[in-house]
C-alpha cells in the first residue's frame, strides 16, 4: 500500500524520479508507491528540497509540515504528512485509479 494512516498524519511512500522537465505525480508505481518526477538533481539535497516544495504546494501544507520518516538518500521515500482534505481526496483518487488531484 502506498500510504498508512494514523490519528492525524498520513505517510506516503514515494518512489522520486529526480532531473524531470517539470515536477508531477505520475502515478502509482506497482502498488505500493506513488512517483513523483522532480526538476531538480539528486545532488546536495536538491530533490528532497524539491519533493517537500512540490508537497507543501499541492496538498496547501507548509514545509516545515511535511517531515522524512525514511529514504532522505533513497529513491524510495517514507514522508509524514498532517491530514487535510486536499491529501486525503489525492488518495481517494489514487485508489480508485485516477492519478491527478
Amino acid at each position: 500500500m502506498f500510504y498508512s494512516e494514523e490519528k492525524s498524519f498520513i505517510t506516503l511512500k514515494i518512489k522520486a524520479q529526480p532531473n524531470a522537465s517539470k515536477s508531477e505525480f505520475a502515478g502509482l508505481y506497482g502498488e505500493d508507491a506513488i512517483k513523483i518526477r522532480l526538476a531538480a538533481p539528486a545532488v546536495e539535497g536538491a530533490a528532497n528540497k524539491e519533493l517537500i516544495k512540490f508537497l507543501s504546494k499541492q496538498f496547501k501544507l507548509s514545509k516545515s509540515e511535511i517531515v522524512f520518516k525514511s529514504g532522505q538518500t533513497s529513491k524510495i521515500k517514507l514522508l509524514e504528512l498532517p491530514k487535510n482534505d486536499k491529501v486525503e481526496k489525492f488518495i481517494k483518487e489514487l485508489k480508485n485509479g485516477r492519478e491527478s488531484i
